[in-house]
């Protein structure tokens, strides 16, 4: 069993002050920060690329899940790896040659990680399990923060964590979108063991007592 991680979205964080939001991570407990990367064509929206992470990383030791829902990640990919990300997740939607994209996230010493907007089945990522380190449900349509969790999507994680189980593999299981203390516990409970928080982290006044509460 994975333990449990939070991830908070610094894309729900004040812009005006990231530096103040990697802080308040840090004082949470919780030991990844999450990163959207949107190109504004695969998803409706633009938001960081590689210098954001690179100022972030030096001030912080905390771990970076940078989630790109960019077309052709693999064409700059690398300029997230050399800025300091610990992990790079991209879109089973998005890539052609998923398994070799894998290969060069995970020869750079990363953690390789693959999603699956709502509308793309579990099933489709059977031959890809031998070469992820994580697996990615998107609960919401992505493109923008403070969506409401769809909870059909619960299913895909149970169906995820199934074949988990049944295969021997350790890949985590992240969900991400509309995550809130209540619903991480209902994504907990089907299997999710990484948990993006965006809105709901940020808001919330006992950020510390959240994710100790999430985490045990």
């Amino acid at each position: 069993m994975n333990k449990t991680k939070v991830s908070p979205s610094i894309l729900a964080a004040d812009y005006a002050d990231f530096g103040k939001a990697v802080s308040l991570i840090e004082g949470s407990g919780a030991q990844w920060l999450h990163m959207d990367v949107m190109d504004g064509s695969f998803v409706p929206n633009l938001t960081f690329g590689p210098p954001l992470l690179r100022a972030l990383k030096g001030k912080t030791g905390l771990f970076f899940d940078v989630h790109l829902m960019t077309n052709q990640p693999s064409k700059f990919f690398h300029e997230f790896a050399q800025a300091g990300a610990g992990a790079i997740t991209f879109h089973y939607e998005a890539e052609t040659h998923s398994q070799k994209f894998l290969s060069e996230i995970r020869s750079l010493g990363l953690k390789a990680g693959i999603a699956l907007v709502p509308s793309t089945p579990v099933s489709l990522l059977e031959e890809l399990l031998p070469f992820i380190d994580l697996a990615l449900i998107m609960t919401v349509n992505p493109g923008f923060g403070g969506q409401e969790l769809i909870p059909e999507c619960i299913e895909k994680v149970k169906k995820l964590a199934k074949i988990r189980k049944e295969s021997g593999f350790g890949f985590r299981i992240s969900v991400d979108g509309g995550i809130n203390e209540h619903t991480a516990l209902k994504a907990k409970e089907a299997g999710a063991d990484t948990l993006v928080m965006g809105s709901a982290f940020f808001s919330c006044s006992d950020k510390n007592g959240l994710v100790k509460r999430l985490q045990n």
